[in-house]
């Protein structure tokens, strides 16, 4: 954080990517310029579906793209129950992040779960190469070793499969 001493006013500049307004709050004294940490993303620049509109709680458009990601059509059922659950349906969404029913991120609400990631929430102990309690399975078996590529749906979507096929449900449902 960079802290300059001004003698009439203070400034907060708080600015994502995901954001489309930066928020400014005066005080007098001092002047503190502030950059998201990098846990805040942006939209990947490249989408896997190009026809599909994503809304908050609908998953309509699931069962051609988990067909695609390798998903049988036996598990759509669940797997739109858990992508409701854990994202809404909303693929650029990582943990913490509140959106609206358009899918876009408004805020952040809390930071402890900054790693789940995209619309089946892959927790980063699956996709960081250097976890230490964990193997990082994605990154190894994909090549998937970073937060924003996960943030495509398809690309998610396959990486849930994989987890899926190696633990089934217990990735989303620890308890059996």
């Amino acid at each position: 954080m960079m802290l300059l001493l001004r003698a009439l006013s203070v400034s907060i500049i708080a600015c994502s990517p995901v954001m489309a307004h930066a928020k400014q709050i005066e005080a007098p004294g001092i002047i503190r310029s502030y950059s998201p940490p990098p846990a805040v993303l942006k939209k990947p620049e490249k989408r896997s579906v190009t026809q599909t509109t994503f809304r908050h709680g609908d998953v309509s458009w699931l069962p051609e793209l988990a067909t695609q990601a390798g998903w049988p059509p036996k598990t759509h059922k669940k797997l739109a129950h858990i992508i409701l659950r854990e994202s809404g349906g909303c693929p650029y969404r990582a943990g913490g992040d509140v959106v609206d029913k358009d899918c876009n991120v408004i805020r952040v609400s809390e930071w402890n779960h900054r790693s789940d990631t995209g619309l089946l929430q892959i927790n980063g102990v699956h996709w960081k190469e250097d976890h230490k309690y964990y193997h990082g399975l994605v990154c190894k078996q994909m090549g998937v070793c970073d937060q924003q590529t996960l943030m495509d749906p398809l690309t998610n979507l396959k990486a849930g499969k994989l987890l899926f096929d190696v633990a089934g449900w217990s990735p989303w449902f620890p308890q059996g």
